[in-house]
């Protein structure tokens, strides 16, 4: 049975959590979150905390861990940066699109999601929101517009990701 599966989720103040057979509502200051968790899986709500339990599921753990980003997701949220590297490369918000100028002959626009929220400074583009899934693969789908390439760097990157440069043609025959 997995460790993390036993250990109980506590509900933080401020947040609602109910219950209706296999589908679970959070509901906090950041916004409200719906999950449907596998039939295998009993989830109980007593003395403030989720409980789950069940028979030799390989899916315990992952349910568990689902519910307790979902619970930090409403009470503090989830933000990823991402960073824009080249010259002329820039991102800006139009109404609620983020609209990123990275090389293309014309701006590529990305929507706003339900629960998200885009922010730019600068050469950072901030997304943040209260699904931890839903802002990952946002950022992931951002970064793919143009992700960075390893001879110069230029490219969209996560804030602190360390790109493998490669040598060019010319630095390349000259070692050789």
């Amino acid at each position: 049975m997995s460790r993390i599966g036993k250990k109980p989720i506590e509900i933080l103040q401020g947040v609602d959590v109910k219950i209706e057979g296999q589908k679970v509502k959070v509901k906090g200051p950041k916004g409200e979150l719906n999950k449907t968790i596998r039939p295998e899986i009993k989830i109980e709500l007593k003395q403030g905390k989720i409980f789950l339990s069940g028979q030799n599921s390989s899916f315990l753990g992952l349910s568990r861990t689902i519910l307790a980003n979902m619970v930090k997701g409403v009470t503090e949220g989830y933000e990823k940066k991402l960073e824009i590297e080249g010259i002329g490369y820039k991102a800006n918000l139009e109404g609620q699109d983020l609209v990123l100028n990275v090389g293309f002959t014309h701006p590529v626009r990305i929507k706003q999601p339900e629960g998200i929220k885009f922010s730019v400074e600068k050469n950072v583009i901030i997304v943040s929101g209260p699904d931890k899934e839903l802002v990952g693969e946002l950022t992931a789908r951002i970064r793919m517009v143009n992700p960075p390439e390893p001879y110069k760097g230029k490219g969209i990157r996560y804030q602190g990701e360390q790109v493998r440069r490669k040598l060019g043609k010319k630095a390349a025959a000259a070692t050789a």
